[in-house]
Parts: C-alpha cells; structure tokens; sequence
C-alpha cells in the first residue's frame, strides 16, 4: 500500500489545458473521491495518475517514488473502468486471473491469489461461469476482482457503477465501501453522482475546469463549502442561493452582513410555516412526493423559485401560499466573488 502526492500536475492535448497545476496530497488507506461535472478532468486526472496519459509537468510519486516516466503496469496501481472489459470466451476464473498469467506467475500462484479474490467479493460460485452468465453487478465484481488479485498499492476507479441500474448501484457503492474496509488499500473514485462521493469517501476532491476548488471530508464540504460552486454542487437537491438585496427579510437572518452579496439555504434547512409566520412568502409551484416527503418549488416573489423539501406524508399543494423559516446557523454568506463568509453564527467548528 501507498499514498500518492501530486505537485503541480498539468495536462495540455496540443494547446488546450484540461488539467490546469494539481496540488494534492492522498494518505496511505485513504478512500479519496474525485468529483465534479462534465468535462471538468477528473477522468483525466485519473488517467494520468495511472499512466495511461503522459503528463505535461508537475510530479507524480506513489509512495517515495516518481512515477513521472514509469510505465502503467509498473506502477503499482490498478484500474477499474465504467466498461467491464472482460474476455467473453474466458471463464471468470480465467479473467480474474488473466494479468497474471501474461505476467508468468506461476499457475498455483494465480489460483491461490484468484480463490482469494472471489472469496472478498462473494463470486465464488461463479468461477466456471462466462461473463454472459453473469448479471451486470456480478461482472463488475469480476472486474474488481482482476484489481485486486494484481496486489496494487493503489485502486484506481473510473465511475465504475454508470452502467448498473438504481438499484445495483446502491448496492455496489455498499460493497466497494466493505471492500476498502476489508483491504485498506488506498483507493482513488471518480464520478459525476455527488450522493456516491458523499456515502463513499473519507475526502473529497471537488474539481472544477482542470483545478481543484476544495478538498475535505462529506461533512466538512456539507457544512462549510468553499464557495457558491462546492455549495450547490455538494447536496441533493441542490443549496438555493439567491442575490441578498432581493430577500425582505435578510436582516432577520441575524449575523453579521457586511459584505453580504448572495445568501445560500439548503432545501432540508427550510421550514414550512403559516404565509403570516415565516421569515419568507411565496407561492407552491409544484409539488413534488417523493415518498418520505415532498419537494416543494416555491415562487418568492422577487427572489426567484425556491426548493424546500417537507418531510411526512402530508405536503403543502401546489398553489397555496406558504411561510419559510430557517434558522440562523443554517444560512450560507457568500461575497461578491462567490467566497463564502464565515460568521459568528456558522456551524459548529468552523474557522
């Protein structure tokens, strides 16, 4: 096992920059999520860690060691891409077991390491089985099962859930979760789900435009994001965030609002009250049930539409007036760059 350290990463196809002075820092066992939207490289990154792309300057070292001109399969990593990529005409067993054998291990080497493999990831019943007898969860298994028996010092995972169903994904997310708990290998997940960065990761590293925007635990980038981007991007539905001089009621927020230019609140922070009761008024657009609750789109007159989530099975019907609430420590500040402001009312440990 190992950690990984990037010191200012760059990568240019021809003269465009996709991934723009990286400065990143992964501990030895740690579960380290990249993510971000499309077209960010976050994919790309990975890639370049990996040695499948060159990279254009900087430092890349695994462990004490610079891996800048190493080649991938000496690397020490082990990837696992959205696409299974297992030979149809092999058994399990076989695949699993594939690297190995181009590698010369020796035959009772490759068996032993492939039975223990398929024992961590429950496929043991499968290993005489080809990938078109097995479901799309059960060849995902398989593909991890490759990376592992090749002993990596580090996991590398490329969205490797987008091609399961709803279902299958929450049930991987929780097995790929186990497995890293299992084995403390320092694993490194990419994806475009935020609810997936969120349940898996120890840190996230959110990514925006070829750079980093910020790095730290779920709850530290729930509690205290950056900016307007971490803050809308991390949490479902997303953080509303609207233009201070339009709320009637930003001075009963409470805090201090020097320099005060947008307001962000959460959905799951807003609370439903009477019209004559609220610190805002508006209007039920739509409603939304969702089954524990509904997702109320709320017209504040003004402001814009607001997304508030009401818990319980009886919701406010669209078309009817409403008061929201919030209280103080649930309020994001944020200055005219879109930086937030700390203030004396912010959660809990904040500096």
């Amino acid at each position: 096992m190992a950690g990984l350290t990037l010191n200012n990463v760059t990568k240019k196809f021809g003269a465009v920059s996709v991934i723009k002075g990286v400065d990143l820092e992964v501990n030895d066992g740690d579960f380290v999520v990249f993510v971000g939207p499309s077209g960010c490289g976050k994919s790309t990154l990975l890639r370049v860690i990996s040695g499948l792309e060159d990279v254009s300057g900087g430092e890349i070292r695994i462990g004490d060691r610079l891996v800048n001109d190493v080649q991938a399969a000496r690397r020490g990593v082990a990837m696992v891409f959205q696409s299974y990529a297992l030979y149809p005409h092999l058994t399990v067993e076989q695949n699993m077991g594939f690297g190995l054998k181009v590698r010369k291990v020796k035959p009772a080497d490759i068996k032993t390491r492939v039975r223990e493999a398929a024992a961590t990831l429950k496929l043991e019943d499968f290993l005489e089985r080809y990938p078109r007898e097995l479901s799309g969860g059960q060849r995902q298994r398989v593909a991890i099962g490759r990376a592992i028996v090749s002993d990596p010092a580090i996991f590398l995972f490329d969205e490797p859930l987008s091609n399961l169903d709803a279902e299958l994904r929450v049930h991987m997310r929780a097995e790929i979760a186990a497995l890293h708990q299992r084995l403390g290998n320092t694993m490194i997940y990419v994806t475009h789900d935020q609810i997936e960065a969120m349940t898996l990761a120890d840190r996230i590293v959110i990514l925006r435009d070829g750079q980093i925007e910020q790095v730290g635990s779920p709850r530290e980038l729930y509690s205290h994001p950056k900016n307007v981007f971490v803050a809308q991007f991390i949490g479902s539905p997303k953080m509303n965030v609207v233009e201070a001089a339009s709320l009637s009621a930003v001075s009963e927020i409470g805090g201090d609002l020097a320099g005060v230019v947008s307001v962000g609140m959460r959905p799951e922070h807003l609370t439903v009250t009477q019209p004559t009761d609220g610190l805002f008024r508006g209007r039920v657009s739509l409603s939304e049930y969702t089954g524990a609750g509904s997702l109320l789109h709320v017209e504040v007159p003004g402001s814009g539409t607001f997304l508030v989530l009401q818990n319980g099975p009886e919701a406010a019907e669209t078309g009817a007036e409403i008061g929201l609430s919030i209280e103080p420590e649930n309020v994001h500040r944020f200055d005219a760059n879109g930086l937030r402001i700390p203030s004396s009312n912010s959660l809990k440990g904040e500096t």
